[in-house]
């Protein structure tokens, strides 16, 4: 018979309600698929303006935490519900993943990956989104301020400036918003952005033989995706058919009935607990080892 201080820490191991929950469901994902999950949630729909929800260097220990001890041999599925971030931190996070797993990683979309975790999505070799879903322009920001924007608008003044001299006053007080290196480092920023995806639409997604075809359908599917001139807002959501339109490798959850029932309600019990729990990120396996990220702490729990 277990004494007080084992039941205590029993409790804390089997975790809440939410955490029995969400486990449930993410165990019954890796029975269908038999391969691994991961989830990478994000609570900024929830728990606006806290800082530490979007993609940053700290969820590499989340990562490192729950790909540990996992037969890598079996793949990755990895749900994604994010507003993006930070460019390097994704940059790293996919150079991890791809360490892990190679190139047999699939991201699943139940709701939103925007910006950063479109980057994210790129860099898997297909990915799943149902009616509901969305991913977004891959277009970096500074500060809440579009790169692209910024670019665009320096070029504008310059042009118009050219061509009548007489309307430097009245671009002067815009211009003087920004420093000559604040927009180098917006073109820079762009094109690093573009770079990475590029990349890993060649070696992930698209893996194979490169040829003058292959290129010319990567570099539209980049530039459809991070012309901010064409998405006209960093916010806008690109729906299943539209990411088809692009030349995405996108698969409907609809098609496999099982499969889309199992990954909403993956996705729903997480969206429970952002919504009823401090936390507000979430990373955890089906092995229901978790990383999971709450106001001024971080709770590591063990399956």
């Amino acid at each position: 018979m277990p004494d007080w201080n084992e039941l205590l820490n029993e409790i804390i191991a089997a975790g809440s309600v939410h955490d029995v929950i969400r486990r449930k469901y993410l165990l019954q994902l890796h029975q269908l698929t038999n391969r691994n999950v991961i989830i990478y949630y994000s609570g900024w729909l929830q728990k606006r303006n806290l800082e530490g929800v979007e993609v940053n260097d700290a969820d590499k220990n989340g990562f490192m935490t729950v790909v540990h001890q996992l037969d890598r041999g079996k793949g990755l599925d990895l749900l994604l519900h994010t507003p993006g971030g930070e460019t390097a931190a994704t940059e790293s996070l996919v150079h991890y993943l791809r360490a892990m797993f190679g190139g047999d990683i699939r991201a699943f979309v139940p709701q939103l990956a925007m910006s950063a975790g479109t980057m994210i999505a790129c860099a898997c070799k297909e990915i799943f989104m149902g009616k509901q879903s969305s991913l977004g322009p891959i277009d970096p920001q500074f500060r809440g301020i579009p790169a692209h924007g910024v670019v665009e608008e320096f070029k504008r003044a310059h042009r118009e400036i050219r061509e009548d001299p007489s309307k430097i006053p009245i671009w002067q007080p815009v211009l003087a918003k920004y420093s000559p290196a604040f927009i180098g480092e917006c073109e820079k920023a762009i094109e690093w952005a573009n770079e990475m995806v590029s990349e890993w639409l060649l070696t992930g997604m698209f893996e194979g033989r490169r040829t003058e075809k292959k290129t010319a359908m990567i570099k539209k599917i980049v530039s459809d995706l991070a012309d901010h001139a064409l998405s006209k807002s960093h916010l806008r959501h690109l729906a299943y058919d539209r990411c088809k339109e692009i030349g995405l490798k996108v698969t409907r959850l609809e098609d496999n009935q099982d499969l889309q029932e199992a990954v909403l309600s993956v996705h729903h019990a997480c969206i429970h607990t952002l919504g009823s729990t401090p936390a507000f990120k979430i990373i955890e396996n089906h092995q229901g080892k978790a990383f999971i990220q709450i106001a001024h702490s971080v709770v590591v729990k063990m399956p």
